[in-house]
């Protein structure tokens, strides 16, 4: 098991054991364990569960975030993995939301608690794989993101306005969650890995201890291409840089590597009592050392980044916690 499956697997029982005799149980949603996502809102969750009195919060950690929005809007779920861009849609009745004809309504069941960012898309591969570019992947197997997710859609308009090739038509597209993407690419069935993270990341830093590893970058020129133009206009998108000294020399990359971002978040659904959200809000920020500790790429996550790219209205007690502390609350987040 890698470092992060161990620190994952070891906040997971935290979350179990630390409140067995919680009085109050509530359910949130939120992608599988294997990266930044799950570390971050199974972070919320287990900081809920320990420092409310009588409340545990109990993970689902499957499934996708669209999937988690609308159980949320359903009333089925109580805090959820948000998305600004999936938010977007359901607003509008729009893309994976267009065939559910109350999508607008249900939206308004959704409210914001913070945002956070995914972090930078890392398209990983092997030194030795002949593969340079995103121009090189014809004929190969690209994981792009767990199936039906909206970050795998993201990626693969990224990929396909950068390069016009074609996901299935030119390039195999690995369908699978990210664990097993992580054990194929290491077995060398799949040849291309991509995935958010914070920097440094803790699986790349890992797998690079025992093998030769690269990152693909995008061109300066990719960003004047109408497919990434588009794909980079959606609410929550970022170009990011990941600079040579972010891995301490464990890849074999000379120079930056250009690549993309998106912020996220964790919400609740919009009837969720109000000082239950506020408690749970400051349990978070007010023990947000215990998430720094995960690791430096985790310390760029505060209050006034929670506020960042924020398109969903705040709930009502979240929205109190932060004018508690001052901040400058986007005028999107006060609906």
């Amino acid at each position: 098991m890698t470092l992060l499956g161990r620190t994952l697997g070891a906040a997971a029982l935290c979350i179990a054991a630390t409140t067995a005799q919680a009085q109050d149980f509530y359910k949130m949603g939120t992608l599988a364990p294997g990266g930044t996502i799950y570390t971050i809102t199974a972070g919320f969750a287990q900081a809920v569960s320990r420092h409310v009195p009588d409340v545990e919060v109990q993970v689902n950690a499957s499934g996708s975030a669209a999937q988690h929005m609308l159980a949320a809007a359903r009333g089925e779920l109580d805090f959820f993995m948000s998305s600004t861009i999936l938010y977007h849609h359901m607003s509008n009745g729009t893309a994976m939301y267009a065939k559910i004809e109350n999508a607008p309504e249900l939206a308004q069941e959704l409210r914001g608690i913070f945002n956070f960012p995914v972090g930078a898309w890392h398209a990983l591969v092997y030194a030795d794989s002949g593969i340079d570019s995103f121009d090189d992947i014809t004929g190969k197997t690209v994981f792009l993101g767990p199936p039906s997710g909206g970050a795998t859609a993201f990626t693969q308009a990224i990929v396909e306005g950068a390069t016009s090739l074609k996901a299935e038509e030119d390039f195999e597209v690995a369908k699978m969650g990210f664990e097993a993407a992580q054990q194929g690419f290491q077995d060398r069935r799949i040849d291309v890995l991509i995935f958010p993270s914070l920097v440094p990341g803790a699986y790349v830093q890992q797998l690079a201890l025992t093998n030769d590893l690269k990152l693909l970058s995008l061109k300066p020129e990719d960003f004047d291409k109408p497919g990434v133009q588009k794909a980079m206009s959606a609410p929550g998108r970022s170009r990011e840089v990941i600079a040579p000294g972010d891995y301490e020399g464990a890849l074999a990359n000379d120079g930056e590597v250009l690549t993309v971002g998106a912020w996220i978040g964790v919400g609740a659904r919009t009837a969720l009592d109000e000082d239950l959200v506020y408690q749970a809000t400051r349990a978070f920020w007010e023990n947000i050392a215990d998430l720094h500790e995960q690791g430096p790429a985790f310390r760029s996550i505060t209050p006034e980044s929670g506020l960042r790219e924020i398109n969903m209205p705040l709930h009502p007690g979240a929205l109190r916690y932060y004018e508690e502390l001052g901040l400058d609350i986007p005028a999107a987040g006060r609906g």
